[in-house]
């Protein structure tokens, strides 16, 4: 990747209503999207992965602030390591995939650092949807073009996001005295403007 980011930005204030007109849309790349998260079990880390199903990234490149991202996946294909782990997680005491088969993440304000240059890194805020409960939840976000692509081409991106969360919050608590509340929750995906 191209370590000279071109990140996800906006300003600090909320983004009221944005301008679909300005907003250019993006479709999964060839390696799709995937959402990984990492957990504390019994003190030792663990990880896993969920694919994501579909995707709605809208990107304006001349007012960063006006981009938007949601983004859903099927809980029902979650893995881990571990197959015991992959099954207590989809039980009802986790994540009830079966009642409860998506996750969605949809964004509602993106805000740049404390000086107010892409460079300082962006947030992204909006609102997740876990387990049937929907809690606010932040991403640090980042865009990246490919290495050796020109500056105004925006035609192949790689977006990151980085969060985490209190699985409790959600009401997945089962499991307390194994799987730590706090949960790291990475989404990364390959996108083209679509055509």
């Amino acid at each position: 990747m191209h370590r000279r980011t071109f990140m996800i930005a906006a300003s600090a204030a909320c983004v009221a209503t944005p301008s679909i007109a300005a907003q250019r849309p993006y479709v999964l790349g060839k390696n799709g999207a995937r959402i990984t998260y990492t957990f504390l079990l019994n003190g030792v880390a663990q990880s896993g992965r969920i694919p994501v199903s579909t995707a709605d990234i809208r990107i304006d490149p001349n007012d960063l602030s006006n981009s938007f991202v949601d983004v859903s996946a099927d809980v029902r294909r979650a893995r881990t390591g571990l197959v015991f782990a992959t099954q207590a997680l989809k039980s009802p005491a986790v994540l009830d995939a079966n009642a409860h088969p998506l996750a969605r993440f949809r964004s509602t304000k993106i805000t740049l650092g404390p000086q107010g240059r892409i460079s300082d890194g962006a947030v992204m805020s909006g609102q997740l949807t876990l387990r049937g409960v929907t809690k606010p939840i932040r991403f640090d976000a980042n865009i990246f073009r490919p290495t050796g692509s020109a500056k105004g081409d925006l035609r192949q991106l790689s977006v990151r996001l980085r969060g985490q969360l209190d699985r409790t919050a959600f009401g997945a608590i089962g499991y307390p005295e194994l799987v730590a509340n706090t949960v790291q929750m990475d989404i990364d995906a390959d996108i083209s403007a679509a055509t």
